[in-house]
Parts: C-alpha cells; sequence; structure tokens
C-alpha cells in the first residue's frame, strides 16, 4: 500500500531522529560534568579561572551560555549548566518554577564544589532565578547581571494583549513537543531554518551552534518551556521579597525593542510589549542603590544573539565593584 507523501515525510523524519537521537546520546558525550542531584543528574560546565565566579542562568527555553562562556571565561571562572528538561540535564520531578529552580542550582553547585561569591547573570526569565538565588544566600552573592530582565509588578498585571500573546507562544510550545517527536524540529535545524530566523547565529562557532539547536531537538526542551511559561505567574509571586538588595552592585541590560518588527510577528501586540518592558526597567532599577543601566541600543530581548558584548561589559563592571572592596 502506497503511503501519502505527507505521511512517508513524517516515517522518514521520525526515524532518521530517533536513529540520531540514539547516535548522539552513544558517541557525543556532554562537555561538562553530570552531576547527581538525588534520582537526577544535571549539567555543568565551567571554564576559566579566577574569582569571583560567573554563574549563567539562562532564558525561558534558552540555554545561551554556550554562546558566552568563551568571552567571559577570559575574565574570570564561568559555569553555565542547562536546567532540567534542557541540553543534556535530565528532567526533574521538581515544579518549574523560579523558588525550585534555585534550590536546585544551590544544590547542584554544593554538589560540584564551585565555591562562591558568586557573579550571576539572569537571561530574561533567568533573572527572576537569580535575583531569588541572591535573597536567599545573600552571603553568597556580590554581584548581579540582569539582561532584559522581568519584574513581576508588570508581569502579574500583564493587559489581555500580552496575556493572549503570552498563551500564543505557550500553544507554540505545546504542539513543538509534537514536532520534535515526529523530527519535524530537527528537520528544520537542518535545512538552517534557525539559521534564517535568528541571521546572528551565524556570527558564533559551528560546533557551538550545533551544540545549543540539539537541545531544541528534544521534545523534554519544548515540555519544559511550557511548563516554565505555566508557571511564570507562580514564579513572579515567589519574587515579591526580592526587591531590597541595599548596595549590592547589579547591572541591567535594556535592549532596544522586545523583538524587531517583521514579518512574521506583524500581528505581535509589539507597542504594548515594549511598554511593559519599560515599567519593568523602572521597577528594576529601584532594586539597589548601587544599579546601572546599560542600554542595548541595536538589540531586540535577544541579547546574548544581538549584543553579547554588552553582557561582557557588564561581567567587567561587576568585577570592578568587587576589586574595588
Amino acid at each position: 500500500m502506497n503511503l501519502p507523501p505527507q505521511y512517508l515525510f513524517l516515517l522518514i523524519t521520525t526515524a532518521y531522529h530517533l536513529f540520531a537521537s540514539l547516535q548522539e546520546k552513544n558517541n557525543q558525550p556532554p562537555p561538562g560534568k553530570l552531576i547527581d542531584l538525588g534520582g537526577y543528574r544535571l549539567h555543568l560546565y565551567c571554564q576559566g579561572q579566577g574569582n569571583p565566579t560567573v554563574i549563567i542562568d539562562h532564558s525561558l527555553g534558552g540555554i545561551e551560555g554556550y554562546f558566552l562562556i568563551d568571552s567571559l571565561a577570559k575574565l574570570t571562572q564561568v559555569c553555565i549548566y542547562d536546567r532540567p528538561g534542557y541540553g543534556w540535564s535530565d528532567r526533574s520531578p521538581q515544579s518549574r518554577c523560579s523558588k525550585d529552580i534555585v534550590q536546585e542550582l544551590d544544590l547542584l553547585l554544593t554538589k560540584a564544589h564551585i565555591e562562591p561569591p558568586y557573579i550571576l547573570v539572569g537571561n530574561s526569565f533567568g533573572s527572576y532565578n537569580v535575583r531569588l538565588y541572591a535573597h536567599l544566600f545573600p552571603e553568597k552573592v556580590v554581584g548581579m547581571v540582569l539582561t532584559d530582565g522581568l519584574h513581576e509588578t508588570a508581569m502579574l498585571t500583564m493587559s489581555p494583549k500580552i496575556i493572549a500573546l503570552k498563551l500564543f507562544f505557550l500553544s507554540g510550545f505545546l504542539m513543538s513537543v509534537l514536532g520534535s517527536l515526529l523530527g519535524i524540529i530537527r528537520f528544520l535545524g537542518i535545512c538552517g531554518v534557525f539559521e534564517l530566523l535568528k541571521p546572528q547565529l551565524k556570527k558564533f562557532p559551528k560546533p557551538t551552534i550545533k551544540q545549543v539547536k540539539k537541545s531544541f531537538y528534544s521534545y523534554r526542551h519544548w515540555l519544559t518551556m511550557a511548563q516554565e511559561i505555566w508557571n511564570l505567574n507562580r514564579s513572579g509571586k515567589q519574587l515579591k521579597v526580592a526587591n531590597n538588595f541595599g548596595n549590592l552592585p547589579i547591572v541591567s541590560i535594556k535592549s532596544q525593542t522586545f523583538l524587531h518588527p517583521s514579518i512574521l510577528n506583524w500581528f505581535f501586540p509589539l507597542a504594548a510589549t515594549d511598554k511593559l518592558r519599560d515599567k519593568m526597567h523602572q521597577d528594576l532599577s529601584q532594586l539597589s542603590s548601587n544599579y546601572t543601566q546599560l542600554n542595548a541600543n541595536h538589540s531586540s530581548h535577544f541579547v546574548w544573539l544581538d549584543q553579547p558584548e554588552i553582557i561582557t561589559h557588564a561581567v567587567e563592571i561587576i568585577i570592578s565593584h568587587t576589586n574595588q572592596k
């Protein structure tokens, strides 16, 4: 019996995805260490030498630390980790909210013997996590970098337009769970669609791009993204206690816009989104008396792709503050 072309295509992409996944699992070890947290393992990757240690917590769905680690490692020791469900990390039995993420991160750093003090770099959703970490473990943190960070006051009072956009992203993540299982995401990655959507990727080494893209081929990646965005309000409520850091050095990076207008996002409420971001950055400026804002004037929300050098500069500012003490 002849299969319709679309079924034959899905059969081929699914079979190839399963074969490639097994090959990667057996032949491509992770660049860092897998640390057991009690029934599940998290991937931790460190480069460079020096003190304090930079710890990067990624954006929602991102593992952009792989793009940043080489430049930051020239300054001091840098550690990135794949949150449970991303990259080489196992999924976690804990919920995907900031409080549980922070407890996992501290346990990971303790078991891996990564000694404080830390400079915490939080990109987008990661800014929630590093703020809560700094609140819960203030003795371990000497500074923070927030890359187009979030603030709960605005996030918990979003307009219906922004809520609709959030649900649109959630539905896309859930659809991508199926797309990844069928091998469609891998097929798109092999065809260069990621680089077509974000041409800035091309400035990074091909092995790094390949490494990052592999995480997106797994259903675990998209399922974790859906869980994290579903729990955003819960995480925001947990952050209400983390709003007074005294004179802790904080550098906040503000992008020019959430997304540069294009044919792919013409229906997004970009003006409303940027207004929300303005309010969040205003609230973030109240976190510390030692607060600096850097403007990424040529960047969208994805500063680590558009202008990664600004993140490096922000870390340099924090290091200079710690050296003056």
